[in-house]
């Protein structure tokens, strides 16, 4: 069996990269197609197959900019002699014209923010420019009549939460089974605490880090912030001197950095939160927003795992802090690394091998008239 995996970029190693790692490892002879690829910043994994990217990749420096071209430039990839396509869903990846005889699975990480649930914050909140705001109007109809319809070109959809499950289903008016993202928990390790809480993101304004630096520096908490993107500059701006930014850090010294840490800090929605996995692999609790993905994981738990506040708002934030002061000793890490457990690279790939199994008895026999 051919198999051609389609991710949207790979830019980098987060949440979405993990994925194809494993995917990577179930399907050894796969080839990966992209958006746009920079060898330098992806796993010896990811480099180990054959790696094509889009015409756009010499303008991978501004692929932010570039999503009105992204279609068509999805849709030029020639993926005739593939048996199975898994496309990564996240930025657009999903849109790839496939061959009939071809079965289409698409793991969705979340329906794209930009077009879709963030919308109204990306054109209301961030974006200041009244030329890019007018820009930003007239591509969003035309995209997401785009991003919808290309949903039909998918034969069965792998959401990446519950969470994501019904933003597929709100969205698209699309099913999907459920498989939890694979996370490495095995490599992490539990140390005891210093004084300093952690966040790890890419610094982008959806993920509300600006709460989180004017609460620890108004209140002289120490943070540290690991990840990098376009909101570090006016996060640097707004921090206090109990504030340290890391940026991206290897992944050796971030298991140290959550080993040592008293608790994660997730102030924004998270679709799932691998970080918040990594969080309780290093026998870490986690106090963030009540929404998203952090909801659902602190649901699955027979025991605390997390402090979490009502609102995204910093006076919430703070409280939900003072809460943790009184309660950290609550926290067995022992507890918190076993619950971690089912979150592993192990169970990602039985859970995607069912699916991908399921996907094929499922598939519906070519009627006699088309023969």
């Amino acid at each position: 069996m051919r198999v051609a995996i389609v991710h949207y970029w790979l830019l980098g190693m987060r949440g979405g990269e993990a994925v194809i790692e494993s995917l990577c490892r179930m399907f050894p002879d796969a080839d990966l197609y992209t958006l746009f690829y920079d060898p330098e910043r992806v796993s010896e994994v990811i480099r180990s197959h054959r790696v094509t990217p889009s015409y756009l990749n010499p303008l991978r420096r501004f692929y932010r900019s570039l999503l009105p071209w992204m279609p068509a430039a999805l849709e030029s990839f020639d993926l005739r002699g593939y048996d199975l396509v898994i496309s990564s869903e996240s930025g657009p990846a999903k849109g790839a014209l496939t061959p009939a005889s071809a079965r289409h699975v698409c793991y969705c990480h979340t329906p794209m923010r930009y077009l879709w649930e963030l919308y109204p914050d990306y054109l209301n909140e961030w974006t200041h420019n009244g030329l890019k705001r007018m820009l930003i109007r007239s591509a969003a109809k035309r995209l997401r009549l785009w991003d919808y319809a290309s949903s039909a070109r998918v034969d069965r959809f792998i959401a990446n939460s519950g969470n994501v499950r019904q933003r597929i289903w709100k969205t698209y008016r699309r099913d999907s089974d459920v498989v939890y993202p694979p996370v490495a928990v095995e490599t992490f390790f539990h140390r005891p605490a210093e004084d300093y809480f952690l966040a790890v993101a890419e610094l982008v304004s959806y993920k509300r880090l600006e709460h989180a630096v004017r609460v620890f520096s108004r209140t002289g908490r120490k943070l540290r912030v690991v990840g990098d993107g376009p909101e570090y500059k006016n996060l640097k701006q707004r921090a206090g001197r109990t504030i340290e930014f890391c940026g991206r850090v290897p992944a050796s010294e971030l298991r140290e950095l959550y080993a040592r840490s008293r608790a994660l800090i997730m102030p924004g929605e998270e679709d799932f939160g691998i970080t918040i996995v990594e969080a309780l692999a290093s026998g870490k609790p986690v106090v963030g927003l009540a929404r998203g993905g952090l909801l659902e994981i602190a649901s699955l738990a027979t025991s605390p795992c997390c402090v979490l506040y009502p609102t995204a708002s910093e006076d919430d934030l703070e409280k939900s802090l003072r809460r943790f002061d009184a309660c950290e000793t609550e926290f067995v890490p022992l507890r918190l690394q076993t619950f971690a457990q089912r979150f592993s690279e192990k169970q990602f790939e039985e859970s995607m091998w069912a699916v991908l199994q399921s996907a094929d008895r499922a598939s519906e026999p070519v009627p006699d008239s088309f023969v």
